[in-house]
């Protein structure tokens, strides 16, 4: 008996045909969009694999009765109701590590742009404006410090990045208490949240969107933040308070922000983070939710997701 498999959001091509050589599979990653034909499509189906978008939630697992397993094409599992799951017998795999490395670049590269402050000169360069003075002013990323807000597999990624050009990294994560040998094996220093904000030049988010974490970083925390310090978020839309950010960038107490996830995705025109980017505000960079998207992690989280679906499949 060959089982089925249902897609509903983009997989890579090598790793799909890697699953039909062995499975019946229902590629449509249009589903994602077309709630009606995903119910309908689901059922009889043992196995789902989806990304981000996908709600698996209690009509999609009641329209479902024959689930076994959902493959997660990333790491976060917000979108999936994996409590509801484990009732009733659902077998959930993320791809655990597999985009770590993008994730942890996105990072680090935004960090640079924005402490240099240098790369949105392009269209004035060329019309003859020399702003050699105003663009002489921005800052190496050697000797700053970054703190990660989170201190799991991507955090500490992000830590040996960072520590490997010359930044001090400390790190806030409760789960972890500070003698934790994870501290002495990586070089990182835990911090409160308090103390990191005050800290910290640039400070990264890397938790997931749970009730603790809603609005963690808030008109507050923003104000807490040293002066001119610059935020990432990679991690989940709805930690940080959007409204309150984009203030705390026209008023220019952040020296900038790099924004991957939002509240709500794709990010609706009128938003306060898309009013500012309509104002001109230096040094606000926003992204479609793509930190962990590049070529090559979509090759490593498609193969693995692939491999541990089509394994489960196997012992059925």
């Amino acid at each position: 008996m060959r089982h089925k498999i249902l897609i509903t959001e983009f997989m890579d091509t090598p790793a799909v045909e890697t699953l039909r050589a062995k499975f019946e599979v229902d590629y449509q990653p249009e589903y994602v969009h077309q709630r009606a034909m995903l119910l309908e499509a689901v059922r009889g189906v043992p196995a789902l694999i989806v990304r981000n978008l996908t709600q698996v939630n209690r009509e999609v697992l009641d329209a479902a009765p024959a689930l076994k397993v959902v493959g997660r094409l990333g790491v976060g599992l917000d979108n999936i109701d994996t409590a509801l799951c484990r009732e009733r017998g659902v077998t959930v795999y993320p791809a655990s590590g597999a985009n770590a490395l993008s994730v942890a670049e996105y990072v680090i590269g935004t960090a640079m742009s924005m402490l240099r402050g240098a790369y949105q000169a392009s269209a004035p360069t060329a019309a003859g404006k020399w702003q050699k003075v105003k663009l002489s002013t921005g800052f190496e990323i050697n000797g700053k410090t970054l703190g990660l807000i989170g201190y799991g597999e991507i955090g500490r990624l992000t830590a040996r990045l960072g520590r490997g050009l010359g930044m001090r990294v400390i790190a806030h994560d409760p789960a972890l208490p500070d003698d934790a040998p994870v501290w002495r094996e990586t070089g990182v220093s835990p911090a409160s949240l308090e103390g990191l904000l005050r800290e910290a030049h640039v400070v990264s988010l890397h938790v997931p969107l749970i009730e603790a974490t809603r609005n963690l970083i808030d008109a507050a925390r923003l104000s807490a933040m040293r002066r001119g310090a610059c935020l990432i978020n990679t991690s989940r839309g709805g930690i940080v308070d959007e409204e309150a950010l984009a203030r705390s960038l026209i008023d220019g107490h952040l020296g900038g922000a790099a924004i991957d996830v939002f509240a709500t995705e794709p990010l609706p025109g009128g938003t306060p983070l898309a009013r500012a980017v309509t104002a001109g505000v230096p040094n606000l960079i926003l992204t479609p939710h793509i930190a962990g998207l590049t070529t090559e992690a979509n090759t490593r989280v498609s193969g693995m997701i692939a491999e541990r679906v089509g394994a489960f499949l196997e012992k059925l």
